[in-house]
């Protein structure tokens, strides 16, 4: 057994340093001792159109027995082109099984982009890839995880009066940015009590350019109706998987209901791993407590 962990080790080093020769400076470390990877992959060399981050995290089995973990980052990868995009290394890694295929994987991400840039995609939203927050370095808002106190639980379940129209824009609270690796997470805060209302401040959230500009903006709302005893709830990913199923969590567990949250992250080029669901949590958690 301890031979063939050895083995799996000494693979894992030879990949990568067959990766970093081939892909010189787009292959980055993120932490050696965690076995976190990056690599950039554009289109092309010389003016680059799409460009997309894959971050991999090898487990101890790679490549042998388990998989590498994986995360694809770029503002355009949404909704359809993720999936296709995941399907497609999942498919990679189930045709070559035990081996390793970190290089299958980056020249297929490589194809597709190339694809996109011969296909009449319109070009990514340039502005959108480059436009780095740095208005707040928000490392004095890093704050960990702490139990919530009752009365601040009184204090989240705004009540919200009944004469209030359905169109009527509620007051959007904005909390205090988050800043760690150049990525900055900022948490948006409305109390709803209709899905139109939801509607009505996500549009009013877009209006704002940086809002707009952000990687991933993440959401999850609470409403709960009266006469059925019963919440309408629901969240948004919004390209960062499974983080708008965490935040409704958060949202049961700290039992908050008549409200939108919706966090906004800028993707600063470095790759978080799971912290960044940490700070998504802790600036939601900040703003429904404010």
């Amino acid at each position: 057994m301890a031979a063939s962990d050895t083995e799996r080790a000494q693979q894992q080093i030879d990949e990568i340093e067959a990766l970093s020769s081939i892909y010189g400076d787009d292959w980055c470390v993120v932490d050696e001792d965690e076995k976190i990877y990056c690599i950039k992959i554009s289109d092309c060399l010389d003016q680059p159109k799409w460009t997309l981050c894959l971050q991999v995290i090898l487990p101890p089995g790679y490549p042998t027995a388990e998989p590498p973990i994986y995360q694809l980052n770029a503002p355009w990868l949404r909704g359809q082109d993720y999936t296709e995009l995941a399907n497609s290394l999942e498919e990679i890694y189930v045709q070559n099984l035990g081996e390793s295929i970190l290089y299958l994987w980056v020249e297929k991400i490589r194809e597709v982009l190339i694809e996109k840039a011969q296909s009449s995609d319109p070009e990514p939203d340039i502005k959108k890839t480059t436009e780095e927050v740095d208005e707040d370095d928000g490392d004095d808002f890093l704050l960990d995880y702490q139990p919530i106190q009752e009365d601040q639980i009184k204090m989240l379940n705004y009540m919200t009066s009944e004469s209030q129209e359905d169109e009527e824009l509620p007051p959007i609270h904005h909390g205090n940015p988050i800043t760690d690796r150049r990525s900055t997470f900022q948490a948006h805060l409305a109390p709803v009590v209709t899905t139109r209302q939801v509607k009505r401040v996500l549009e009013k959230l877009y209006e704002n350019k940086k809002i707009a500009s952000a990687t991933h903006n993440i959401y999850a709302y609470r409403i709960y109706c009266e006469d059925k005893q019963t919440f309408l709830q629901d969240c948004e990913d919004d390209g960062e998987t499974a983080a708008g199923g965490r935040l409704l969590h958060l949202m049961q567990i700290l039992n908050v209901h008549n409200v939108l949250v919706v966090v906004s992250r800028w993707y600063g080029g470095i790759l978080l791993g799971p912290d960044r669901f940490k700070h998504i949590n802790n600036c939601a958690r900040n703003v429904l407590v404010e």
